[in-house]
């Protein structure tokens, strides 16, 4: 925590400087150094310079400021003597708490860093810098993952219920016939099957990494309960992959399976072989399926509409996440998402780590 201290404090000498360092700019900024590591001088000055610096004219203040802020020897930055040790507390702050005026400064650091967290979760992630995405990156183990459930056949024992006549028999044999308490038994719960169908065509390229984090995450929840599938021009299975610990290692392993990244889309057709391939045969069967994709369809809009029909049909719910349904006056009316809009139990937004969250709660409750 004292390294964070003194990274906002660096921040604010650069604002000082006359820099335009806001409060996203320095959480991105500790993000990245703490990813980099404290201990590489060099790696920290690329990190600052690449998050803080707004243009060409920032550099000559930046580099006379980054060179009063570090010593030659030192790969740390050091804290300016005049101010006593504080610690950064990253999290979320009530807004109607108020400090005294003695703890304006602290609180003060305190909220930029947990306003800048807030707000990069509902920042388009479209519009993210590589630096703030390797932060959002590390925030996807922070979700909430809720696997749904649906009754078993199986009869479980239960203080309640339909009474379980064999258990009472056998109760009764054990004390030579002797009356003794009744037994009961009820329908037991067993977790849901959830399939992800995620779009990796050229359209949905600025999303296609966090769709994948998103579901390594839901993987990771349920490994054997969920299935996930890239569509683009072809379908791809991408679950052994996807269930490796390490997200950055999954994403990579599935980016080596998938063929068809950041290429064309045939979203009807590549649904029609999902549906015969594997809905058909026991995957979708009362399954929460997930399509996330933009709709954008090269194909038949009218095979896309028949195809989710019939995959809404098999499954138990089916929601669509579109990242454009996050912006404001969006409205299904594009070719692909207007055919498949009849039959979707919900389109929601998929565009930023809140939206995910959303999603994630959608299914949950389903």
């Amino acid at each position: 925590m004292a390294d964070v201290e003194v990274f906002v404090g660096f921040a604010h000498a650069l604002r000082a400087a006359g820099l335009d360092v806001t409060a996203d700019r320095t959480q991105t900024f500790v993000d990245a150094v703490t990813r980099v590591g404290v201990a590489d001088r060099q790696a920290t000055y690329w990190a600052g310079r690449a998050t803080l610096c707004s243009g060409p004219d920032d550099l000559a203040a930046y580099d006379h400021t980054f060179a009063s802020w570090f010593t030659p020897e030192e790969p740390v930055l050091r804290r300016r003597r005049d101010e006593p040790p504080r610690t950064v507390v990253q999290a979320a702050l009530d807004d109607g708490e108020s400090g005294g005026a003695a703890g304006d400064t602290d609180d003060q650091q305190v909220a930029m860093i947990a306003s800048g967290t807030e707000t990069l979760r509902h920042r388009d992630v479209a519009t993210m810098s590589s630096a703030e995405r390797v932060a959002l990156a590390r925030m996807f183990a922070g979700l909430r993952v809720g696997v749904p459930r649906r009754r078993s056949p199986r009869r479980t024992p239960h203080r309640r219920g339909d009474l379980d006549p064999g258990r009472t028999l056998r109760d009764q044999l054990r004390r030579a016939g002797e009356p003794g308490p009744m037994r009961y038994r009820r329908r037991g719960t067993r977790e849901r099957r959830i399939v992800l169908l995620i779009d990796v065509s050229g359209s949905m390229s600025a999303y296609a990494d966090s769709l994948l984090r998103l579901a390594h995450r839901v993987v990771r929840a349920s490994p054997r309960r969920v299935e996930v599938f890239t569509l683009g021009t072809r379908l791809t299975r991408v679950t052994p992959a996807l269930r490796l610990r390490d997200p950055d290692q999954a994403l990579d392993v599935a980016g080596q399976t998938v063929p068809d990244w950041s290429g064309g889309t045939r979203l009807g057709e590549v649904l029609q072989a999902f549906n015969d391939r594997w809905g058909q045969r026991g995957t979708a069967r009362g399954a929460v399926v997930v399509i996330a994709s933009d709709g954008w369809e090269r194909g038949d809009p009218a095979l896309l509409g028949e195809q989710v029909a019939r995959l809404q049909r098999l499954a138990h719910r089916v929601v669509w996440a579109n990242p454009h349904s996050g912006r404001p006056g969006y409205a299904p009316v594009q070719g692909g998402i207007a055919a498949a809009y009849p039959h979707l139990d919900a389109l929601v937004a998929g565009h930023s780590l809140a939206a995910f969250q959303e999603v994630l709660d959608r299914v949950a409750e389903a």
